[in-house]
């Protein structure tokens, strides 16, 4: 599961640079702009909540293995 967490990560970051160039070309409508700027966001939103996961499970097992040390 974890890796299908990750190619999902990948995936999303992937998207977002192709939006961002998108957006930077300037070639597009506003209506179409603005639909890709509100998935860009969407997209941000998961990667930030998958990259604070992930700290936070770094921050678990750093606590364990601080105590196991102990």
């Amino acid at each position: 599961m974890a890796k299908k967490k990750e190619s999902s990560f990948e995936n999303s970051l992937q998207r977002l640079q192709e939006i961002s160039d998108i957006l930077e070309k300037g070639e597009i409508g506003l209506e179409e702009s603005m639909k890709l700027y509100e998935e860009g966001i969407n997209l941000a939103k998961n990667c930030y909540s998958t990259l604070k996961d992930a700290e936070l499970k770094v921050i678990e097992i750093k606590k364990q293995l601080e105590t196991g040390l102990k």
